[in-house]
């Protein structure tokens, strides 16, 4: 049996929630001890707010924000897509077909509705990938509908 499709909405993500699912993330980020950026995107992958800590790395306004934009056109965090991304794999050469930037290394993870409609998603970048999943999912978990 084919596994079930992600349900993508391209509802407007308010701004109040994306404050929300960032204070939760830095909350996370107090227990790494690293600065981070953390960027939410709506279900349309269009940003609703980015958040740059003092101190964060430059190059992870960007990850940040391909790592949430994988998360959406995929439906799924971004540490399980690694490996389909992979010489050989199905998607080996996807990003060089894309016009905006993906990521497929952890540390993006799709916000859902209570219908697991992803509505949107949470990137988080400035420590190594596993620390930035978790981030990520601890945020996006935070989301209330």
């Amino acid at each position: 049996m084919a596994p079930k499709l992600a349900q993508i909405s391209p509802v407007i993500l308010s701004l109040e929630a994306a404050r929300s699912i960032t204070d939760r993330a830095i909350e996370k980020v107090a227990e790494v001890g690293i600065p981070y950026t953390i960027t939410v995107l709506d279900g349309s992958g269009n940003l609703v707010l980015s958040t740059r800590m003092d101190g964060a790395a430059l190059a992870s306004l960007e990850s940040s924000a391909a790592k949430a934009r994988t998360a959406i056109f995929f439906g799924t965090a971004t540490k399980d897509l690694a490996g389909a991304v992979a010489s050989g794999q199905p998607l080996a050469t996807i990003e060089t077909s894309m016009r905006q930037p993906l990521a497929f290394v952890s540390g993006g993870v799709p916000i859902r509705d209570a219908d697991g409609v992803v509505i949107g998603a949470v990137g988080a970048g400035g420590a190594a990938p596993d620390q930035d999943h978790v981030v990520a999912e601890y945020a996006a978990a935070s989301y209330a509908v």
